[in-house]
């Protein structure tokens, strides 16, 4: 006797009656998410207050809400069940040949079955404990089945790779998108591209869009328009990697949504324009720096992802070694003079600058910041957000915040001669000042603000310290392999006085599937430079860089090139991210 397939119902009447079961299960899985610092106290108590206004399953709202993640539910789910959790890579290729369960049933359900034999099915859920789904799929199939707990849009994504000509979440997204997202006249039409960027469909790309970046670990996401697509981008533990996009048709439509969540002018597209979002997605509190420029086939936009929750400030964290730590400290408590961090863009100098502040930050010292933009709020100190568009630039505020009598000021930049000027100024009547300067290297910086037009005599009498600095990626330390270092690479790189161990070992990346690449997370590697006596001598009689940087090697400073390499042999980085990211490469 043939089996009905089983198929989506409207009638109600068939469902237990299992709200108190729910409820409970519901009020579990939040205790628990609270306990492992996946789901904020608060939050959930703004659910619930939203729910009670609006009805509603509690978890579907947080998760609605961006107050939790459809991963840590899942997760959560799996450890208070004791229940497998299922990954989108441990999905079998193809399904299994199942003619008794419609694809409208799965959708609905958020369920797709992934193993079948004789006795027993084996299917990822979303919700592993709802009763009635799992009678029906014995009742429909004659066989004893096995939950699987499993992230929501992933199901679906797999359900629509198996039943529905695969297209991924995006692609399905993109079905619903009205009309042309872009290009013809529509484009010089603000109201029409402002109803665009409102439907739901460009709503839900661009939070697929960041969420998918959040889960990646991204600190930036690139949106770029070219002639007949749109490519978006994600910069991983400081590399670039492209990603799924949205289809070239919505191009104005999300770079519009972009805009409109910045509150950026959407009708300006021939001028560069720079905003902030703040933005909750999966439990986390966004902050993220938008900047837009026009291009010529529309305007680039990148997001700078500012992670409050994630960021640490503290040196040993950053990567900051042990001898550094103390010399950069022992230099933060000279009550007055100048120490500068530099490095290229996106090296993590403005993370080590508020770790200093953060260690000045007393009761007895009054800190005050000049920033463009400012990127953390600091407890306890006077930040600045500097804009050149009403005259308040850095030199400006500068000449402002000395009347305010602070003991520590930090610049976010020293951009041109007139703010060095008042830095130095401010350095001579006895406050210590804080900066950032674009230069490769620490010995750079001096020469760097000679160029600038500083005087000699007010740098060597001035500045303290000048910390240069990168980062490089990580080694995961589940996958790194060591291996023994041949003679001749030794002798290249200068391994021998750099440790004492014998053989000398390396370390490169495994890869698996949790770690394609064999990295994760970043660390930092510096050369502190520190002015001596010598060293002031030196610059007053204009020596090069490469002058003071062989004297201050002479002197114990150990450059970021060999700090990197003493971090390849401890296996916390490889020696060709090292060269990668050092001038040595």
């Amino acid at each position: 006797m043939e089996t009905e397939p089983l198929t989506a119902t409207d009638d109600t009447e068939l469902l237990p009656s299992i709200g108190d079961h729910l409820e409970d299960r519901a009020a579990d899985l939040c205790r628990l998410m609270i306990e492992q610092e996946r789901l904020r106290e608060e939050d959930l108590q703004r659910a619930k207050a939203y729910r009670e206004q609006h009805g509603g399953n509690l978890l579907t709202l947080l998760v609605r809400l961006g107050l939790v993640s459809e991963r840590d539910l899942a997760r959560a789910q799996s450890e208070l069940l004791e229940i497998p959790m299922v990954t989108e890579k441990d999905y079998p290729e193809s399904a299994p040949q199942i003619e008794s369960v419609s694809v409208r049933y799965m959708k609905q359900q958020h369920l797709v079955p992934v193993r079948i034999d004789d006795d027993t099915l084996e299917v990822v859920m979303a919700d592993p404990c709802d009763d009635f789904a799992l009678r029906a799929l014995g009742m429909a199939t004659g066989r004893e089945v096995k939950p699987r707990v499993g992230v929501t849009s992933e199901i679906d994504n797999t359900i629509e790779r198996y039943f529905g000509g695969g297209k991924s979440a995006m692609g399905q997204i993109a079905e619903h998108l009205g009309g042309e997202g872009g290009g013809g006249e529509d484009e010089e039409d603000v109201e029409h591209l402002r109803d665009l960027a409102s439907e739901a469909p460009v709503i839900r790309l661009v939070n697929l869009i960041l969420q998918r970046a959040v889960e990646s670990r991204a600190s930036d996401i690139h949106i770029e328009p070219f002639e007949n697509r749109l490519k978006v981008r994600y910069r991983i533990d400081g590399v670039l990697q492209e990603v799924e996009a949205p289809p070239a048709r919505s191009t104005a439509a999300v770079i519009s949504r972009v805009k409109i969540m910045a509150r950026l002018n959407i009708a300006e597209r021939r001028l560069p324009q720079d905003g902030r979002i703040m933005h909750r997605v999966g439990g986390k509190e966004l902050d993220l720096r938008v900047s837009t420029v026009p291009t010529a086939h529309g305007e680039s936009v990148v997001m700078r992802i500012l992670d409050r929750e994630a960021v640490v400030l503290d040196f040993a964290s950053l990567g900051f070694a042990e001898d550094v730590q103390e010399k950069f400290i022992h230099e933060l408590e000279v009550p007055h003079g100048i120490i500068l961090v530099t490095g290229p863009t996106g090296s993590g100098k403005t993370t080590t600058l508020y770790t200093a502040l953060s260690k000045l930050n007393t009761p007895e010292r009054k800190i005050i910041t000049v920033e463009d933009p400012v990127e953390y709020q600091l407890e306890g100190v006077n930040q600045i957000q500097a804009k050149s568009s009403i005259g308040l630039d850095f030199a400006r505020a500068l000449r402002s915040i000395v009347r305010q009598d602070p003991d520590v000021i930090m610049i976010g930049e020293m951009r041109d001669l007139e703010t060095a000027k008042i830095a130095i100024q401010s350095a001579l009547t006895g406050h210590l000042v804080l900066s950032t300067l674009h230069t490769n290297d620490a010995a750079g910086g001096v020469t760097r603000m000679i160029d600038m037009g500083v005087e000699d005599y007010l740098l060597t009498s001035t500045v303290n310290a000048i910390m240069a600095q990168r980062l490089v990626r990580r080694l995961d330390p589940e996958t790194a392999e060591p291996y023994e270092v041949l003679p001749e690479m030794i002798d290249e790189l200068g391994l021998e006085r750099l440790t004492d161990e014998r053989p000398i070992r390396l370390y490169r990346p495994g890869t698996s599937e949790a770690s394609p690449t064999g990295y994760r997370g970043r660390t930092g590697i510096h050369e502190l430079l520190v002015l001596t006596e010598e060293l002031r001598r030196m610059v007053m009689k204009h020596a090069t860089s490469t002058e003071i940087e062989k004297q201050a090697r002479a002197e114990g400073m150990r450059t970021m090139y060999e700090d990197g390499l003493m971090k390849a042999l401890q296996g916390i980085t490889s020696a060709e991210e090292v060269l990668r990211v050092t001038q040595e490469a």
